[in-house]
């Protein structure tokens, strides 16, 4: 026993050495610039940039997304549950302390001796404690802390997507309300123009098959409306959904004429691995992974535990309390493994692909990003330039419905290129407003690719009704604005 509590001993003051490899930031090559330069302060992607659009009621539709929306809530528990993981793991560090009482009767027969009733009372405290000694503990509690911080960037990845998400509906709702007064703009026109042909064909001025044209036009404007109005009751029902509420009609304040447009945010790519909740949520996936490593190799080492027992114990409940009663005893344990068929060796293995996986995640994540931000800055860029020839269009057009009707009136032309003109009209109105539009919904897929300081405090928000910060304890308050390298290392040099 002395050798054993010498060993142990030992051992303990040993403790801290750990096995598996530290966690690095593998290396990622990374673009010196993105395809298109935007020239604006990089500053705009950490602020609340949907303010920016000028629309009270936007704003309190993300504030109203933020605080009861279901992917968040429960993105919320999961955070939670990491927390709590943390704590199980990190337990283990510590010795466990546990009591015991019992009480019992028993009877016996004894030959010679006859019936005998014995009575047996019980109290102890007991106490265990598996000495850490390899770091399994350790590397165990950091891989479940990575875990815990994938999962707060987990969650800030959804804020990210559900404010992106109200963003775009709302934008595509005002301009589907656009889209419908230009519709029902035009069919008010035409059915004018109809009224006024009937007259003149009663009259013997116009011919039935003018009538009939004028009358197709109108018909042919009186479809899309509505299909524009089903669209808008589909698009309030899911956007409905997005702010936690029954499907419904969506309240506007304004028309879409009177949005503002935000500028282009900017900023370096290396900027990107700080912004992205889904790139530091793939690097803490990782160093959860190269932690798992370091668990599984302590296995091929002895587990090393401390075991303790003080009490009492007495055959009368009475004194059972009295010095002469005592129990007490120790024991110090040494359990590890000679064979087990390759079970530990093929579990390493196992531990080491992971990392590998989560090492090519990573890097995939970054190039991903990258990509989706060159693709928004594209076409945001672009859209610009499709409005502006649209734009273009539409005047000329304007100019040449104007024309073709002065040019009837003179008699120089049949009515049928008055009909073709306002066709073409409407056709590029229609196109103008969809075009606008996608103008809005480009920049706002900029400021979610570049992601930002802004899912912080759109966090803050959420976090005001489901609790999420003070449920889930200090942790998640110390790493919410931490990049991700910064959390990696303590995480490594800590343990």
């Amino acid at each position: 026993m002395k050798i054993l509590l010498s060993l142990a001993v030992a051992l303990l003051l040993t403790a801290g050495c750990t096995f598996g490899p530290d966690y690095a930031r593998p290396d990622i090559d990374m673009p010196d610039a993105y395809r298109i330069s935007t020239g604006q302060a990089a500053e705009l992607a950490n602020t609340a940039w949907w303010s920016l659009f000028d629309d009270p009621i936007l704003d309190r539709m993300i504030e109203t997304a933020l605080r009861n929306n279901k992917d968040v809530r429960l993105a919320a528990e999961r955070v939670l549950e990491f927390a709590a993981r943390v704590d199980i793991s990190r337990a283990g560090l510590y010795p466990q302390l546990g009591y015991q009482a019992a009480a019992g009767r028993s009877k016996s027969n004894v030959p010679g001796r006859g019936q005998s009733t014995d009575d047996n009372f019980l109290a102890t405290l007991n106490v265990g404690w598996e000495l850490d000694v390899w770091g399994r503990v350790q590397k165990a509690t950091e891989a479940e802390r990575a875990r815990l911080l994938a999962a707060e960037e987990g969650r800030r990845s959804v804020i990210l997507s559900l404010v992106s998400s109200v963003a775009t509906s709302y934008i595509r709702l005002l301009n589907l309300d656009e889209q419908l007064r230009i519709a029902r703009k035009t069919v008010y026109s035409r059915r004018e123009t109809l009224r006024l042909f009937q007259l003149q064909f009663q009259g013997g001025v116009v011919s039935e098959l003018e009538v009939s044209q004028v009358r197709s036009e109108l018909e042919l404007a009186r479809t899309l409306v509505p299909q524009i109005e089903r669209e808008i009751a589909l698009l309030e029902n899911s956007l409905s959904i997005l702010l936690g509420q029954n499907p419904g009609p969506i309240t506007r304040s304004r028309n879409f004429n009177k949005l503002s447009l935000p500028p282009v945010p900017a900023g370096l790519p290396s900027e990107l691995l700080e912004r992205r909740p889904d790139i530091r949520a793939a690097e803490q996936q990782l160093v959860a992974a190269n932690a798992l490593i370091g668990v599984a190799r302590t296995q091929y080492f002895p587990t090393i535990s401390l075991t303790g027992l003080f009490g009492f114990v007495s055959d009368e409940l009475s004194d059972l309390f009295d010095s002469s009663s005592d129990i007490w005893g120790y024991d110090a344990g040494l359990l590890g493994p000679i064979f087990d068929g390759g079970r530990i060796a093929g579990n390493i293995r196992a531990t080491e692909a992971a990392q590998r996986q989560a090492v090519i995640a990573y890097q995939q994540a970054v190039q991903t990003a990258f990509r989706e931000v060159d693709d928004a800055l594209i076409q945001n860029r672009k859209a610009r330039e499709i409005v502006t020839a649209r734009k273009r269009q539409l005047d000329a057009l304007r100019d040449y419905a104007r024309l073709a009707l002065l040019r009837y009136d003179e008699g120089q032309v049949s009515y049928i290129e008055v009909l073709d003109s306002e066709r073409r009209l409407f056709d590029a109105e229609l196109s103008y407003a969809i075009n606008r539009g996608d103008v809005y919904i480009a920049l706002v897929n900029v400021y979610k690719s570049m992601g930002g300081g802004w899912v912080a405090k759109a966090e803050q928000t959420a976090n005001t009704i489901d609790g999420a910060k003070e449920r889930s304890g200090e942790q998640s308050q110390s790493t919410a604005n931490q990049s991700p390298s910064a959390e990696s290392l303590k995480n490594s040099s800590g343990n």
